[in-house]
């Protein structure tokens, strides 16, 4: 992402933007969201359930995560969707929507066509919106709702209740850390230099298996929109497939979780930068916590591009489409 020989530092500290601060609040909010989980256990996904998790833009990466991690932990069959692709004649126990403002069309104009086929909870920043009036239950994460454009501790927030929530039915895969443990790292990736190898190159893509596909996912969308950077985001086993085609000197691969096996050596051929496992001076961290240091640089990658990353181009805090109609 460098534009110019000093723009490849790795101090991240500089930058004193509304998602900066909100970034660096994030261990705090899941803290928080974990805690608050036995106040909302009623509304949330029953042990056996078949659920579906829908939402746009962040929040639909957010809940391919979830739906991953509850079923790797045999909680139950959990589907993803973005809300405009909801298959709405599929049946399921419970739905739950996610959506920072309550105001986004899609998910409004999808819950009211579901009404009365399954319980729907919704997972907000603000109770007060429409969202609340096409739910059956609400739960409002007001305290990690943020003046920013660009999503950073809403998603993580509301995906840390849902995995605390799945803690606390049960042990969840044996890779995957606690909450608790995803903080602290979190407070790592947050005070750790950016990796310089990332930070200078013109282009990254960011891989991951599992439920770190969907971190993968994000990561590429926050470079995206607070810096208008190329970024591409692809399944790590699927990288072989086409993708690595683009890699070579001056680019960057970053993976989320456990690289496939071979993969290394392989990326290591064609001259890219490798990341995986976050590596270098920060050490192991949970993909949750390394998707904060995905949003450190996007807002450093803005910076260096004279980009204001809480106000990105053509982007507003919520889509409302006018006209639109259930």
């Amino acid at each position: 992402m460098s534009t110019s020989p000093d723009s490849a530092h790795t101090s991240h500290t500089s930058h004193t933007s509304h998602t900066s601060r909100e970034i660096a609040s994030q261990p705090d909010c899941w803290r928080r969201a974990a805690a608050s989980v036995t106040g909302h256990r009623d509304v949330l996904p029953q042990p056996g359930e078949r659920v579906a998790v829908i939402g746009c833009g962040t929040s639909w990466f957010m809940a391919l995560a979830y739906a991953e991690l509850r079923e790797q932990a045999g909680q139950g069959e959990t589907d993803a969707f973005a809300a405009s692709l909801f298959p709405v004649g599929r049946r399921y126990d419970r739905i739950v929507a996610l959506t920072r403002s309550g105001t986004t069309t899609e998910v409004l104009d999808l819950l009211a066509k579901l009404r009365g086929q399954a319980p729907v909870t919704a997972v907000t920043a603000d109770a007060g919106t429409p969202v609340s009036d096409v739910a059956d239950g609400v739960v409002e994460l007001a305290y990690a709702d943020e003046q920013s454009v660009v999503q950073t501790r809403f998603a993580t927030t509301a995906l840390a209740l849902l995995r605390a929530h799945s803690e606390s039915q049960g042990p969840l895969p044996r890779a995957v850390r606690t909450i608790a443990q995803a903080a602290a790292d979190a407070e790592r990736a947050v005070a750790a230099p950016l990796p310089e190898e990332m930070c200078a190159a013109e282009q990254i893509t960011f891989l991951g298996d599992g439920w770190a596909y969907g971190l993968a996912l994000e990561a590429g969308l926050k470079m995206r929109e607070a810096a208008g950077a190329w970024t591409e985001a692809y399944p790590s086993m699927e990288y072989r497939h086409g993708p690595i085609s683009i890699a070579g000197p001056g680019r960057g691969t970053w993976v989320f979780g456990p690289a496939p096996y071979g993969l290394a050596a392989e990326v290591a051929r064609t001259g890219v930068a490798y990341l995986a496992e976050s590596g270098g001076a920060v050490g192991d961290l949970d993909p949750l916590a390394d998707l904060v240091r995905a949003q450190c640089l996007a807002v450093h990658a803005a910076g260096a591009r004279g980009l204001d990353p809480d106000r990105p181009r053509a982007l507003s805090r919520s889509v409302v489409l006018a006209g639109e109609h259930a």
